[in-house]
């Protein structure tokens, strides 16, 4: 499975893709106005540390959104533009796909959007759970209808599962075969954390001590 970071903030891509675990990272107009920088130069410097940035397309209108995706992906290679499910957003699919510009659909909720996003070309699709969840439903359980609904088909489609909220999204993610997660810093940096961990080599290191 591959880990995206979602943030738009370069120094918490910086520190994650020193792991050596980073495929990509994700942003939205929510976490860019967070972080009061402009668009552009943050998204470059992204792109110098892993091979997909998703950038997040403003336009609600198909030519407008057509416009941004040109633009945004001549920025870099690494760019892939993000569209939001709607049927403006299903019309720049299909002209991305003709212009072999790579692209993710964000705000997906149903496996019909999923099927209909990936039909119309994207390359990647973005089911947010943890707003099903703050909705009363079991996000997770989408999942697993869209990866079910995948193993009959040959979508080339990625999902991505995205609005994780806690590691054990991640770990359930893992299981029901999700191509990808994009996870926030703040979840990011709990994943490599157990209190037995910390317990064993607090106990090797005294242990250690005690001989030598």
């Amino acid at each position: 499975m591959k880990l995206f970071i979602d943030t738009a903030n370069t120094d918490q891509v910086a520190e994650i893709a020193s792991w050596g675990v980073l495929d990509g990272v994700t942003t939205n107009p929510s976490l860019v106005a967070k972080e009061g920088k402009e668009f552009k130069p943050t998204v470059m410097k992204m792109c110098e540390y892993v091979p997909c940035v998703s950038a997040q397309v403003t336009a609600t209108k198909f030519e407008d959104m057509k416009k941004q995706a040109d633009e945004y992906s001549s920025w870099h290679e690494h760019v892939t533009v993000k569209v939001p499910m709607t049927v403006e957003g299903l019309k720049t699919l299909n002209y991305c796909r003709e212009k072999n510009i790579s692209t993710n659909t964000t705000l997906i909720f149903s496996v019909n959007q999923a099927v209909l996003a990936a039909k119309a070309g994207a390359n990647y699709i973005s089911p947010f759970i943890g707003r099903l969840d703050d909705a009363g439903q079991d996000g997770m359980e989408l999942i697993a209808e869209i990866m079910e609904a995948w193993a009959n088909y040959d979508f080339s489609t990625e999902v991505i599962v995205a609005s994780t909220r806690h590691p054990r999204h991640i770990a359930e993610s893992a299981q029901l075969g999700a191509h990808i997660c994009t996870i926030p810093y703040a979840v990011f940096t709990k994943l490599p954390k157990h209190n037995l961990t910390d317990v064993g080599l607090e106990k090797f290191l005294e242990d250690w001590k005690s001989v030598s």
